[in-house]
Formats: C-alpha cells, structure tokens, sequence
C-alpha cells in the first residue's frame, strides 16, 4: 500500500498545492479562488491572476488548505477554513438556505473543494483529505464544520469536475450529519466539535 500523507497548505508548499491542483479538472483555472470570490470578481480575473490571489492567501496564512502526498508527491487538496472567508457560501442560496448556523460565526468552518490528480482518483484520498481537515479545524478553533458535498445517488448525473463539493457518503462516513437539501443532489452537512 502506498504511504499517504497530508500537510498544511503553507508558503514553502505552494509549488506542491500547484502539482495538486493541476492534475486534472478545474483546480489549474480556478485555483481554489471560487468560494473567496463574487461571480463577478471571479468571472474578471485570469487563471494567473487566481493563482497569484492563491499564492498571497498562502503567504498571508493561515493555511487556507491541506494537501495530501502519496510517497511524497503531492497527490490532491481540500480547501479548509473558516466560513466567514469564503463569502460566495452566503451568496449561494443552495446554502444560505438550508444552513442552521449564522453566517457571521467565526467560529463556524468549512470544507469546499477537494481536488485529486486524476492518477490517484478512486484511492480514497477525499477520504483522507476530509480526516485530516476535520483534525485542521478541531486545531484551529472550530466549533462546527460544516461542508455541501453533492448525493450522486440523487436523481442527476455528475460529471467528475462537478464533484469538486465532494460525495456525501464520504462526509457521513466522518460522522457527518445533513442539515438539509436545497435540491435533490445538493446536501449542507454539519460536524459538531465540541464533543
């Protein structure tokens, strides 16, 4: 079996966050940008200018994600922090309304965006990326983590670029609740780490 690891997203990684995100799907585009931004802010920039928007978030820190290594190669990422950082998550009515927690809550985090090279997909790395997000936020002060992974067992078809949320079996294998849907496919779920 193959040595997997995960670290922090911290300045002296970011060549490894690159490696992560462009193995296949939107991450090279959209360089985990899409939850930080308006649609507007969003759809005017430039790939290189989300990269540099990316590069600064990590140089500023803390840690906006987590990267997982496969023999020490860097294999994927999830995006982890605290909710009031990604304002797109308020905007989108998907969530805003089914979530139960207040949007201004610092100390509510959230779990947006995984991406796995396409090489190492079907590995169980969302798996594993999600277990150490939730240590991240525990570590970090978080009271809920909340997340909005897709129900591909729902009635639409996804392709794998649409599963950037993640699945919502693996959230509830991690102890994961749902809160609520705002369509069929379309799930907010919650960990309560307080307990």
């Amino acid at each position: 079996m193959s040595r997997v690891s995960v670290e922090a997203a911290t300045a002296d990684r970011f060549v490894d966050v690159q490696h992560a995100l462009t193995g296949g799907g939107d991450g090279a585009s959209c360089q985990c940008q899409w939850w930080t931004l308006t649609n507007a802010q969003f759809s005017a920039a430039t790939a290189e200018e989300r990269r540099r928007m990316l590069r600064d978030e990590i140089d500023g820190g803390p840690p906006p994600g987590l990267i997982a290594y496969v023999e020490d190669v860097a294999a994927g990422w999830v995006r982890v922090g605290p909710r009031m950082r990604q304002p797109r998550l308020e905007r989108t009515r998907a969530f805003a309304s089914v979530s139960e927690q207040p949007w201004d809550d610092a100390s509510i985090w959230a779990v947006t965006c995984f991406a796995i090279r396409k090489e190492h997909r079907g590995a169980g790395l969302n798996a594993v990326l999600l277990d150490a997000a939730i240590r991240f936020a525990r570590g970090g002060g978080a009271r809920i983590l909340e997340a909005y992974p897709i129900d591909p067992e729902a009635d639409r078809r996804h392709t794998a670029n649409s599963l950037f949320h993640g699945v919502l079996s693996t959230f509830l294998s991690a102890g994961f609740r749902e809160v609520g849907r705002s369509r069929s496919d379309r799930v907010v779920v919650a960990l309560d780490l307080d307990g």
